[in-house]
C-alpha cells in the first residue's frame, strides 16, 4: 500500500482515454474504502469503475471484450480464475493493466497477484516509503494503535488508519 499503484493505474487509463481508446476499469466490491463506484487512490485521484464480485469473472471477460484497454484494481481481492479471463483478453489484443498487492499483512503472497505477475508482459514493482525508517517499503503492515498486528482475517480492507508501508527490516512477521 501507499506506493501509488492505483494512482498509476488511473493515470495510465486517463492517458488511454486521451488517446481515444475505449477504456473500462474494474474494482472488487469488497473495496469500498473511499467510494462504492470509483477507484480512488490514497491521494484522492479517482476514476469511475465497474464494481464486481470477486468471483464474477464472466462480467470482466464479457464487458472487457468490448474495450481496447482493461484495467483491474486490487487484483489480489479477486478469485484466481480472473487470471484466465485477463490472459484471454490480452491474447485477444486487449491492453490489460492490473494493480495489486503482492503479499498480505502477514507476508504471505497473494495467489492471484502471483499468477498475474507470471502471465504479465511487463511488471512494475512499486515501493512506498517505510513509515518507520524512510527506506523503500514493499511490505504492508497491519497496525492497531501503531502496534504491528500479525494475525487475524487475511482480508481487512483499510487505509492509513489500518496499514503502514514497511521495509523488510521494519516489517514484523508472526513468530512461528
Amino acid at each position: 500500500m501507499f506506493s501509488s499503484k492505483s494512482t498509476g493505474l488511473i493515470e495510465h487509463l486517463r492517458r488511454a482515454k486521451i488517446a481515444r481508446k475505449s477504456v473500462i476499469l474494474f474494482k472488487p466490491e469488497v473495496d469500498d474504502r473511499y467510494s462504492d463506484t470509483a477507484v480512488v487512490s490514497h491521494n484522492g485521484d479517482k476514476l469511475e469503475a465497474v464494481v464486481v464480485a470477486s468471483s464474477d469473472i464472466t462480467t470482466i471477460l464479457c464487458r472487457g471484450a468490448e474495450y481496447e484497454v482493461v484495467g483491474v484494481d486490487e487484483v489480489q481481492f479477486f478469485d484466481p480464475s480472473i487470471i484466465t479471463a485477463l490472459n484471454s483478453l490480452a491474447s485477444g489484443g486487449k491492453e490489460v493493466i492490473v494493480a495489486g498487492l503482492n503479499a498480505d499483512f502477514m507476508g504471505a503472497p497473494f495467489e492471484t497477484t502471483a499468477q498475474a505477475i507470471h502471465y504479465a508482459d511487463k511488471v512494475e514493482k512499486l515501493a512506498a516509503v517505510c513509515a518507520l525508517c524512510g527506506h523503500d517499503a514493499v511490505w504492508t503492515q497491519l497496525v492497531r494503535d501503531s502496534i504491528a498486528v500479525t494475525d487475524g482475517d487475511r482480508v481487512q480492507v483499510g487505509g492509513a488508519d489500518t496499514y503502514e508501508p514497511r521495509c523488510r527490516a521494519c516489517f514484523v512477521r508472526k513468530e512461528s
